[in-house]
């Protein structure tokens, strides 16, 4: 048996929960972790953000390492036909990608978006279900680079599945980003880690684009016909450092930067928009 979980089980109800990950801790709104309670009392849990698991109530043993997979093959011009077919098969958004973005209290973006779903899309584990499918292209050419997928629920959660969130292996996230908004020449450009994140910047009427994450945000280049950038900063450490590399570089350009911080307590600006429409 393994031990008791390090939270209180009482209210759970059978079946999927989402809590704080005490090990995360990244405050009483987040909701990275995934709790199952089965009818006999068993509990099992994963967090989709650090990876910590366990189980309680049940007799566990040792799981003998799965097989080492394929090395992927790298695409680094272009898609895939793999990836190239499902970003075509993916339909315009509508039932439970859309209402799982307006549960979250993210901007819906127009037709022509490079944020599309797939009713019944299959992840690597087996499952199926609506999902999200975004195109990412390169900053500075908009050649496509990549696709990004997110299994999700239509009440506003990520799908009870290991890693709800995927790029496609073999090909290059660097310098990608995903183009939700059209932005005419000389017009100011939003910019977020996250989908959902840069979703809630839209609400101030501005075109937006999604970095993916960190990483990207710290190199996003300065790009020629935008005089201004708004940056939504993420209230973390990597977050804080990427908005202020980015935005660094923005200035030295000569061009103006803002950053949109959340509200105090709150991860992302997401997680503010969604408290001002009451989803919380």
């Amino acid at each position: 048996m393994t031990d008791a979980p390090p939270f209180d089980v009482a209210g759970l109800r059978v079946g999927e929960n989402r809590l704080p990950c005490p090990q995360c801790d990244r405050g009483p709104k987040d909701k990275a972790l995934a709790v199952r309670r089965e009818a006999d009392g068993r509990v099992v849990w994963r967090c989709h953000r650090c990876g910590w698991s366990g189980a309680s109530g049940r007799e566990t043993r040792p799981a003998a390492p799965p097989p080492r997979p394929a090395k992927p093959e790298r695409h680094t011009d272009g898609l895939a036909p793999w990836a190239a077919k499902e970003w075509a098969a993916a339909q315009p958004l509508h039932g439970a990608a859309r209402d799982y973005l307006k549960a979250r209290a993210c901007c819906i973006p127009p037709e022509g978006s490079h944020l599309r779903c797939n009713p019944a899309l299959r992840h690597p584990t087996g499952y199926t279900g609506p999902g999200l499918v975004a195109l990412v292209t390169d900053a500075l050419t908009g050649q496509p680079c990549s696709i990004h997928r997110t299994w999700v629920l239509a009440s506003g959660e990520k799908a009870p599945i290991d890693t709800p969130r995927l790029l496609a292996a073999g090909h290059r996230k660097a310098g990608g980003v995903i183009r939700l908004f059209p932005r005419e020449k000389g017009q100011p450009l939003g910019v977020a880690e996250g989908i959902e994140t840069a979703l809630s910047l839209a609400w101030a009427e501005v075109p937006v684009w999604a970095a993916i994450d960190a990483g990207n945000l710290a190199q996003f280049p300065v790009l020629p016909g935008v005089p201004e950038l708004l940056i939504a900063e993420d209230a973390d450490a990597a977050g804080e450092a990427a908005s202020a590399e980015c935005a660094a570089r923005w200035r030295a350009a000569g061009r103006r930067t803002r950053l949109v911080r959340p509200d105090p307590g709150d991860n992302d600006l997401n997680d503010s928009a969604r408290a001002y429409a009451g989803h919380e």
